[in-house]
């Protein structure tokens, strides 16, 4: 189920940096129960998440970076970056 693995950090002035997991808790919590296609997210560790096949990388991002824009855990002028790993 989960084939993939992505790397989740956020960019700012001062560089790249991976997301907290609690951040990824946190987006894939709400996720969980309100957005069927992230079901297949599984957060691991500081920067680390695996994902399903079928999750669509460019609503993942959109969706991941709005919900820390809204939580206040983006600082501003940041960014999300999502990679997949080979």
């Amino acid at each position: 189920m989960f084939c993939r693995k992505l790397r989740v950090d956020y960019e700012d002035a001062e560089g790249q940096h991976p997301c907290p997991l609690r951040w990824l808790d946190s987006f894939a919590m709400r996720n969980f129960t309100n957005d069927p296609v992230f079901d297949a997210t599984l957060p691991l560790a500081d920067g680390l998440l695996e994902a399903g096949a079928h999750v669509p990388l460019d609503r993942l991002h959109a969706g991941m970076q709005d919900w820390l824009r809204r939580k206040s855990y983006l600082p501003p002028g940041s960014r999300l970056v999502i990679t997949e790993i080979e």
